[in-house]
Order: C-alpha cells, then sequence, then structure tokens
C-alpha cells in the first residue's frame, strides 16, 4: 500500500457522498464489480493486505503514524464466487418489467397498481409470476376474482426479469458514479 505524501487535505464536499459517506467500488479478483462497500471497509481490506488500491478520491485519511489515501475503488487480492443476481420485487421493478403498461387494457400510465393473477385471497403468491401492473379501473373490474370469472384476459404472461450487468451497483448508488468509477463499469446507466 503506497502511503499518501502530501499534506492532509479534507474531503471535497462533492456529489459521491452516500447517506453521508463515500462509497467505495469493490471489484473481484478478475476486474468484475462485486459490490460497494464503505470507505471504512474497503481502508481495512487494503491495510490487511486483502485487497490493492485501484484508484483514490484524492485525499488522505490520517491515522496516529501515517496518511492513506482514501480509497474510490479496490481490487480483492481473492476470486470470490457469487451467487447469481435475482432481481428485487418490488412495485417499481414490476411496473418496470411491465413497461408502464396495465397488462389487461393495455393502456400506458404512471397511475398503476399491482395485481394478483391468482388473488392472494384464494391463495394466490407474491411472486413474479403472480403479479401484474394495472390500471386502477382494471384491477377494481377484476377484484377478487379469477381471470375465468372477470371475463379478462393477459396481454402476456408475467415473468421474472433477469437482472442486468449493473443491477446491484445502481441499486446501491441511486445517484451520480465518480469519475474514477467510469473505466470499471463501462455502459453504466446513471441518473
Amino acid at each position: 500500500m503506497r502511503e499518501a505524501t502530501e499534506p492532509l487535505q479534507q474531503p471535497p464536499n462533492g456529489h459521491y457522498l452516500q447517506n453521508g459517506h463515500y462509497p467505495v467500488l469493490v471489484l473481484n479478483q478478475n476486474y468484475e464489480p462485486l459490490h460497494i462497500a464503505s470507505l471504512r471497509r474497503a481502508l481495512v481490506l487494503v491495510l490487511r493486505g486483502r485487497a490493492e488500491l485501484l484508484e483514490d478520491y484524492g485525499f488522505v485519511i490520517p491515522s496516529a503514524q501515517s496518511q492513506f489515501p482514501a480509497p474510490a475503488v479496490i481490487r480483492l487480492m481473492t476470486l470470490v464466487r457469487r451467487p447469481p443476481m435475482r432481481v428485487r420485487l418490488t412495485r417499481r421493478a414490476v411496473f418496470q418489467r411491465d413497461n408502464y403498461t396495465c397488462q389487461y387494457c393495455g393502456i400506458r400510465t404512471n397511475d398503476l397498481t399491482i395485481d394478483h393473477i391468482i388473488p392472494r385471497s384464494r391463495g394466490g403468491k407474491h411472486t413474479w409470476e403472480n403479479v401484474v401492473s394495472a390500471c386502477r379501473a382494471c384491477n377494481h373490474r377484476k377484484g377478487g376474482k379469477s381471470l375465468a370469472e372477470a371475463h379478462m384476459t393477459l396481454l402476456r404472461q408475467p415473468f421474472e426479469p433477469r437482472p442486468g450487468r449493473y443491477y446491484f451497483i445502481q441499486r446501491a448508488l441511486n445517484g451520480h458514479v465518480h469519475e474514477s468509477w467510469q473505466k470499471f463499469l463501462p455502459a453504466i446507466d446513471t441518473l
């Protein structure tokens, strides 16, 4: 780990703060983005020799005996096997999957509700395959009935969406990506 030789600098007042902290991009040994860590956790990994510093934020963190550059991107020294990612079932994710379109009448609107194809009162589960976007009128018309009882059909069968390449990073950030991260996250969609 290289030590910073420049004088102590204050952290820049930038838009990279997430919940009052500087996020650190953690890469797997093969440079695949793994997750986002806190500044403290990343520094501990680097100081213990479990990760190497690739990019820093441009300010230093002082200790009793020395100063260390604040990590922005680190790479783990060993390969971590990650379980397959799944998209979290949320209202917003259902609306995005269904392209903000009622799955019964086809109207495209931002004023949607979630409908369970097999109503929960009849044992229907809250799963990707049982929930769809519905406009208020269609949801009210269907109510607690089955599709056959309500004389309604779906535009398409619901499915569990696959997570994008940077799904976990985008969920954690909800905002801007530091410029030092760009070369490790090509084509990431940021707000």
